[in-house]
Protein backbone atom coordinates (compact mmCIF):
# COMPACT_ATOMS: atom_id res chain seq x y z
CA UNK A 1 0.00 0.00 0.00
CA UNK A 2 1.35 3.56 -0.86
CA UNK A 3 0.24 6.96 0.29
CA UNK A 4 1.09 10.57 0.04
CA UNK A 5 0.16 13.43 2.24
CA UNK A 6 1.60 17.16 1.15
CA UNK A 7 1.87 19.08 4.43
CA UNK A 8 0.14 22.19 4.14
CA UNK A 9 3.06 24.18 3.77
CA UNK A 10 5.59 21.80 4.33
CA UNK A 11 6.87 19.24 2.08
CA UNK A 12 5.45 15.80 0.89
CA UNK A 13 5.42 12.87 3.20
CA UNK A 14 5.25 9.38 1.69
CA UNK A 15 3.90 6.11 3.14
CA UNK A 16 4.75 2.38 1.88
CA UNK A 17 3.74 -0.41 4.09
CA UNK A 18 1.04 -3.64 4.40
CA UNK A 19 -1.71 -4.18 6.80
CA UNK A 20 -1.91 -8.11 7.71
CA UNK A 21 -4.00 -9.41 10.53
CA UNK A 22 -5.17 -6.25 11.02
CA UNK A 23 -1.78 -4.38 11.67
CA UNK A 24 0.84 -2.10 10.06
CA UNK A 25 3.70 -4.15 8.58
CA UNK A 26 6.44 -3.29 6.86
CA UNK A 27 6.12 0.18 7.05
CA UNK A 28 8.87 2.39 5.73
CA UNK A 29 8.14 6.47 5.89
CA UNK A 30 9.75 8.75 3.07
CA UNK A 31 10.21 12.19 1.33
CA UNK A 32 11.43 15.28 0.83
CA UNK A 33 11.25 16.34 4.52
CA UNK A 34 14.36 17.80 6.55
CA UNK A 35 14.38 15.37 9.85
CA UNK A 36 17.30 15.56 12.32
CA UNK A 37 18.82 13.39 13.86
CA UNK A 38 19.19 10.53 11.04
CA UNK A 39 17.90 7.70 13.35
CA UNK A 40 14.71 9.40 14.13
CA UNK A 41 12.97 8.10 10.75
CA UNK A 42 13.85 4.69 11.95
CA UNK A 43 12.22 5.44 15.33
CA UNK A 44 9.38 6.94 13.02
CA UNK A 45 9.04 3.49 11.22
CA UNK A 46 9.36 1.10 14.21
CA UNK A 47 6.81 3.43 16.09
CA UNK A 48 4.30 2.45 13.17
CA UNK A 49 5.04 -0.84 12.77
CA UNK A 50 1.93 -3.44 14.70
CA UNK A 51 -0.22 -0.12 15.09
CA UNK A 52 -4.09 -0.98 14.42
CA UNK A 53 -4.67 -0.82 11.19
CA UNK A 54 -7.98 1.25 12.04
CA UNK A 55 -6.31 3.82 13.88
CA UNK A 56 -6.48 7.48 13.42
CA UNK A 57 -3.93 10.20 11.94
CA UNK A 58 -3.52 11.75 15.91
CA UNK A 59 -3.45 8.25 17.22
CA UNK A 60 -0.69 7.15 14.92
CA UNK A 61 1.15 10.73 15.77
CA UNK A 62 1.00 10.37 19.62
CA UNK A 63 2.97 6.80 18.75
CA UNK A 64 5.38 8.51 16.75
CA UNK A 65 5.93 11.48 19.72
CA UNK A 66 6.38 8.98 22.04
CA UNK A 67 9.03 7.24 19.80
CA UNK A 68 11.10 10.04 18.68
CA UNK A 69 14.54 10.58 19.79
CA UNK A 70 15.49 13.29 22.09
CA UNK A 71 16.23 16.79 20.29
CA UNK A 72 14.33 15.49 17.43
CA UNK A 73 13.86 18.01 14.71
CA UNK A 74 11.33 18.51 11.66
CA UNK A 75 11.47 20.83 9.05
CA UNK A 76 8.49 21.02 6.62
CA UNK A 77 6.87 17.30 8.60
CA UNK A 78 4.67 16.80 11.14
CA UNK A 79 3.87 13.55 13.06
CA UNK A 80 0.51 13.74 12.22
CA UNK A 81 1.42 14.52 8.61
CA UNK A 82 3.04 10.85 8.80
CA UNK A 83 -0.48 9.52 10.19
CA UNK A 84 -2.22 11.42 7.87
CA UNK A 85 0.52 9.07 5.04
CA UNK A 86 -0.67 6.15 6.38
CA UNK A 87 -4.23 6.34 6.79
CA UNK A 88 -4.27 7.67 2.70
CA UNK A 89 -2.26 4.24 2.30
CA UNK A 90 -4.21 2.12 4.36
CA UNK A 91 -7.06 3.68 1.94
CA UNK A 92 -6.05 3.32 -1.05
CA UNK A 93 -5.88 6.95 -1.50
CA UNK A 94 -5.33 8.48 -5.25
CA UNK A 95 -2.95 11.39 -6.29
CA UNK A 96 -3.57 14.35 -7.99
CA UNK A 97 -1.37 13.02 -10.64
CA UNK A 98 -3.47 9.76 -10.72
CA UNK A 99 -6.26 11.67 -12.36
CA UNK A 100 -6.66 13.65 -16.24
CA UNK A 101 -7.66 16.68 -14.68
CA UNK A 102 -10.23 18.99 -16.99
CA UNK A 103 -10.31 22.96 -17.47
CA UNK A 104 -14.02 24.71 -17.30
CA UNK A 105 -13.85 28.08 -18.15
CA UNK A 106 -16.94 29.47 -20.15
CA UNK A 107 -18.78 32.50 -20.09
CA UNK A 108 -20.56 34.33 -17.50
CA UNK A 109 -23.50 32.56 -15.97
CA UNK A 110 -26.38 33.00 -13.64
CA UNK A 111 -25.93 32.37 -10.29
CA UNK A 112 -28.91 30.12 -10.15
CA UNK A 113 -27.13 27.89 -12.88
CA UNK A 114 -23.87 28.39 -11.25
CA UNK A 115 -25.31 26.39 -8.22
CA UNK A 116 -26.61 23.92 -10.42
CA UNK A 117 -23.48 23.40 -12.74
CA UNK A 118 -21.80 22.40 -9.20
CA UNK A 119 -24.40 19.91 -7.88
CA UNK A 120 -24.52 18.73 -11.73
CA UNK A 121 -20.70 18.27 -12.68
CA UNK A 122 -20.09 16.87 -9.29
CA UNK A 123 -22.56 14.28 -9.61
CA UNK A 124 -20.94 13.31 -13.59
CA UNK A 125 -17.88 12.85 -11.70
CA UNK A 126 -19.29 10.56 -9.10
CA UNK A 127 -20.53 8.51 -11.94
CA UNK A 128 -17.48 8.42 -13.99
CA UNK A 129 -18.54 10.08 -16.68
CA UNK A 130 -16.69 13.42 -16.32
CA UNK A 131 -12.75 13.33 -15.39
CA UNK A 132 -12.25 15.51 -12.08
CA UNK A 133 -12.79 19.24 -13.29
CA UNK A 134 -11.33 22.22 -12.44
CA UNK A 135 -13.88 24.69 -12.99
CA UNK A 136 -13.16 28.26 -13.28
CA UNK A 137 -16.36 30.53 -13.16
CA UNK A 138 -17.68 33.76 -14.42
CA UNK A 139 -20.11 35.34 -13.00
CA UNK A 140 -23.09 36.88 -14.97
CA UNK A 141 -24.91 39.09 -12.11
CA UNK A 142 -24.01 40.38 -9.10
CA UNK A 143 -25.30 37.74 -6.17
CA UNK A 144 -25.20 36.74 -2.48
CA UNK A 145 -24.22 33.14 -2.16
CA UNK A 146 -25.76 31.94 1.18
CA UNK A 147 -23.84 28.47 3.15
CA UNK A 148 -26.54 25.44 2.79
CA UNK A 149 -27.88 26.12 6.46
CA UNK A 150 -27.36 29.38 6.93
CA UNK A 151 -30.33 31.44 7.89
CA UNK A 152 -31.56 33.32 4.78
CA UNK A 153 -32.87 36.63 7.30
CA UNK A 154 -30.18 36.39 9.39
CA UNK A 155 -27.72 37.09 6.56
CA UNK A 156 -29.02 38.98 4.11
CA UNK A 157 -30.86 42.39 4.11
CA UNK A 158 -33.37 42.12 1.57
CA UNK A 159 -34.56 46.00 0.75
CA UNK A 160 -30.30 46.53 0.23
CA UNK A 161 -30.10 43.64 -2.42
CA UNK A 162 -33.17 44.94 -4.23
CA UNK A 163 -32.03 48.28 -4.10
CA UNK A 164 -28.46 47.14 -5.47
CA UNK A 165 -29.74 44.52 -7.85
CA UNK A 166 -28.34 41.19 -6.12
CA UNK A 167 -29.31 37.97 -6.36
CA UNK A 168 -29.45 35.58 -3.24
CA UNK A 169 -29.20 32.15 -3.90
CA UNK A 170 -28.53 29.46 -1.82
CA UNK A 171 -25.75 26.97 -2.11
CA UNK A 172 -25.75 22.96 -1.79
CA UNK A 173 -22.28 23.12 0.69
CA UNK A 174 -22.18 24.52 4.39
CA UNK A 175 -19.99 27.80 5.26
CA UNK A 176 -20.47 31.71 5.05
CA UNK A 177 -22.44 34.34 3.00
CA UNK A 178 -20.49 35.35 -0.17
CA UNK A 179 -20.63 38.98 -1.53
CA UNK A 180 -20.41 38.42 -5.37
CA UNK A 181 -19.48 41.22 -8.00
CA UNK A 182 -18.85 40.41 -11.60
CA UNK A 183 -15.28 41.81 -12.29
CA UNK A 184 -14.56 41.86 -8.75
CA UNK A 185 -14.53 38.26 -7.56
CA UNK A 186 -12.65 34.82 -9.13
CA UNK A 187 -14.62 31.83 -7.99
CA UNK A 188 -13.85 27.87 -8.87
CA UNK A 189 -14.80 24.58 -8.10
CA UNK A 190 -12.90 21.09 -7.72
CA UNK A 191 -15.26 18.06 -8.69
CA UNK A 192 -12.99 15.38 -7.50
CA UNK A 193 -13.34 11.84 -7.07
CA UNK A 194 -13.72 10.58 -3.38
CA UNK A 195 -10.89 8.82 -3.46
CA UNK A 196 -8.75 12.17 -3.70
CA UNK A 197 -9.33 13.11 -0.24
CA UNK A 198 -9.28 9.19 1.11
CA UNK A 199 -7.76 9.11 4.55
CA UNK A 200 -8.01 12.56 5.10
CA UNK A 201 -9.91 14.14 7.41
CA UNK A 202 -13.15 16.43 6.74
CA UNK A 203 -10.96 20.08 7.97
CA UNK A 204 -7.57 18.01 6.54
CA UNK A 205 -9.24 17.31 2.88
CA UNK A 206 -9.45 21.84 2.87
CA UNK A 207 -5.99 22.08 3.37
CA UNK A 208 -5.00 19.65 0.90
CA UNK A 209 -7.60 20.88 -1.59
CA UNK A 210 -6.21 24.39 -1.28
CA UNK A 211 -2.60 24.09 -1.51
CA UNK A 212 -2.37 24.49 -5.10
CA UNK A 213 -4.01 27.79 -4.89
CA UNK A 214 -1.19 29.09 -2.09
CA UNK A 215 1.22 27.95 -4.49
CA UNK A 216 -0.10 29.86 -7.45
CA UNK A 217 -1.02 32.85 -5.20
CA UNK A 218 2.97 32.63 -3.97
CA UNK A 219 3.87 32.49 -7.88
CA UNK A 220 2.51 36.03 -8.10
CA UNK A 221 3.87 37.47 -4.83
CA UNK A 222 1.37 36.74 -2.55
CA UNK A 223 2.36 34.88 0.53
CA UNK A 224 -0.60 33.39 1.57
CA UNK A 225 -2.20 29.85 4.03
CA UNK A 226 -4.64 28.25 5.00
CA UNK A 227 -6.30 28.96 7.94
CA UNK A 228 -8.98 26.73 9.42
CA UNK A 229 -11.65 25.58 8.47
CA UNK A 230 -12.15 27.44 5.52
CA UNK A 231 -10.32 30.34 4.67
CA UNK A 232 -7.27 30.92 2.76
CA UNK A 233 -5.43 34.50 4.41
CA UNK A 234 -2.25 36.72 4.33
CA UNK A 235 -0.49 39.01 6.49
CA UNK A 236 -3.09 42.03 5.37
CA UNK A 237 -6.19 40.28 5.89
CA UNK A 238 -8.92 37.43 4.73
CA UNK A 239 -8.32 36.41 0.60
CA UNK A 240 -10.96 34.01 0.15
CA UNK A 241 -13.35 31.66 1.66
CA UNK A 242 -14.10 27.80 0.70
CA UNK A 243 -16.67 24.92 0.85
CA UNK A 244 -17.20 21.71 0.37
CA UNK A 245 -20.26 18.89 -0.35
CA UNK A 246 -19.80 15.41 -0.61
CA UNK A 247 -22.09 13.92 -3.12
CA UNK A 248 -23.19 10.78 -4.28
CA UNK A 249 -22.56 9.20 -0.76
CA UNK A 250 -18.71 10.68 -0.78
CA UNK A 251 -17.96 9.05 -4.47
CA UNK A 252 -17.23 12.92 -5.10
CA UNK A 253 -16.08 15.77 -3.53
CA UNK A 254 -17.19 19.16 -4.44
CA UNK A 255 -14.60 22.04 -3.35
CA UNK A 256 -14.98 25.57 -4.29
CA UNK A 257 -13.51 28.86 -3.45
CA UNK A 258 -14.47 32.64 -3.95
CA UNK A 259 -11.61 34.78 -3.80
CA UNK A 260 -12.15 38.77 -3.69
CA UNK A 261 -10.19 40.34 -6.31
CA UNK A 262 -11.64 43.50 -5.52
CA UNK A 263 -14.68 44.75 -3.36
CA UNK A 264 -16.89 47.36 -2.28
CA UNK A 265 -17.19 46.98 0.97
CA UNK A 266 -19.63 49.51 1.86
CA UNK A 267 -21.80 48.01 -0.26
CA UNK A 268 -21.12 44.44 0.98
CA UNK A 269 -21.32 45.71 4.58
CA UNK A 270 -25.07 47.06 3.52
CA UNK A 271 -26.78 43.83 1.90
CA UNK A 272 -24.89 41.19 4.67
CA UNK A 273 -26.00 41.22 7.77
CA UNK A 274 -22.47 40.57 9.22
CA UNK A 275 -22.81 40.39 13.07
CA UNK A 276 -20.67 41.09 15.89
CA UNK A 277 -19.52 37.49 16.76
CA UNK A 278 -18.69 36.50 13.56
CA UNK A 279 -16.51 39.44 13.45
CA UNK A 280 -14.97 39.12 16.95
CA UNK A 281 -13.95 35.52 16.45
CA UNK A 282 -11.97 37.29 13.11
CA UNK A 283 -10.05 39.75 16.16
CA UNK A 284 -11.47 43.24 13.77
CA UNK A 285 -14.31 45.49 14.45
CA UNK A 286 -15.21 46.18 10.80
CA UNK A 287 -15.93 44.06 8.47
CA UNK A 288 -14.31 46.36 5.57
CA UNK A 289 -11.34 44.93 7.06
CA UNK A 290 -11.80 41.29 7.19
CA UNK A 291 -11.59 41.20 3.55
CA UNK A 292 -7.81 42.11 1.35
CA UNK A 293 -8.80 42.20 -2.23
CA UNK A 294 -6.14 40.34 -4.74
CA UNK A 295 -5.93 43.25 -6.91
CA UNK A 296 -4.25 45.63 -4.35
CA UNK A 297 -1.19 42.20 -3.46
CA UNK A 298 -0.91 41.41 -7.04
CA UNK A 299 -1.11 44.53 -8.84
CA UNK A 300 -2.29 42.48 -11.65
CA UNK A 301 -5.37 42.52 -13.68
CA UNK A 302 -8.00 40.33 -12.85
CA UNK A 303 -8.08 38.04 -15.91
CA UNK A 304 -4.04 37.92 -15.12
CA UNK A 305 -4.48 36.59 -12.09
CA UNK A 306 -7.36 33.48 -13.43
CA UNK A 307 -4.65 32.74 -16.48
CA UNK A 308 -1.80 32.20 -13.52
CA UNK A 309 -3.69 30.74 -11.05
CA UNK A 310 -4.89 28.01 -14.08
CA UNK A 311 -1.37 27.72 -15.52
CA UNK A 312 -0.31 27.18 -12.25
CA UNK A 313 -2.46 24.25 -11.63
CA UNK A 314 -1.76 23.41 -15.34
CA UNK A 315 1.66 22.76 -14.43
CA UNK A 316 1.62 21.39 -11.45
CA UNK A 317 -0.85 18.70 -12.02
CA UNK A 318 -2.00 18.78 -15.68
CA UNK A 319 -4.69 20.65 -17.20
CA UNK A 320 -6.31 19.55 -20.49
CA UNK A 321 -9.26 22.48 -22.07
CA UNK A 322 -12.90 20.98 -21.92
CA UNK A 323 -16.25 22.37 -21.41
CA UNK A 324 -19.54 21.84 -20.30
CA UNK A 325 -21.34 18.87 -22.63
CA UNK A 326 -25.11 19.81 -24.01
CA UNK A 327 -26.35 16.77 -22.11
CA UNK A 328 -24.95 18.51 -18.85
CA UNK A 329 -25.84 21.62 -19.12
CA UNK A 330 -29.78 20.81 -20.10
CA UNK A 331 -29.05 19.24 -16.85
CA UNK A 332 -27.89 22.21 -14.76
CA UNK A 333 -30.54 24.30 -16.20
CA UNK A 334 -33.16 22.21 -15.41
CA UNK A 335 -31.99 21.93 -11.45
CA UNK A 336 -31.36 25.57 -11.58
CA UNK A 337 -35.35 26.03 -12.54
CA UNK A 338 -36.60 23.59 -10.29
CA UNK A 339 -34.64 24.28 -7.09
CA UNK A 340 -31.72 26.83 -7.32
CA UNK A 341 -33.92 29.61 -8.56
CA UNK A 342 -36.67 29.22 -6.02
CA UNK A 343 -37.88 30.48 -2.83
CA UNK A 344 -38.27 27.56 -1.33
CA UNK A 345 -34.83 26.66 -2.07
CA UNK A 346 -33.31 30.32 -0.86
CA UNK A 347 -35.65 30.09 2.31
CA UNK A 348 -35.40 26.66 2.81
CA UNK A 349 -33.73 27.91 6.34
CA UNK A 350 -36.03 31.44 6.96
Amino acid sequence: MHGEYKVPGGKLVVADLDVREGVLRDVRVSGDFFLEPDEALTAVDRALEGAPADLDAPGLAARIDAALPPGTEMYGLTTEGVGVAVRRAVAHATDWTDHDWQLVHDGPRSPALHMALDEVLTAEVAAGRRPPTLRVWEWGAPAVVIGSFQSLRNEVDPAAAERHGITVVRRISGGGAMFIEPGNTITYSLSVPGSLVSGLSFADSYAYLDDWVLGALGDMGVEAWYQPLNDIASEAGKIAGAAQKRVADGGAVLHHVTMAYDIDADKMTEVLRIGREKLSDKGTKSANKRVDPLRRQTGLPREAVVGRMIDSFRARHGLVDGGVTPRELALAEDLAVRKFATPEWTARVP
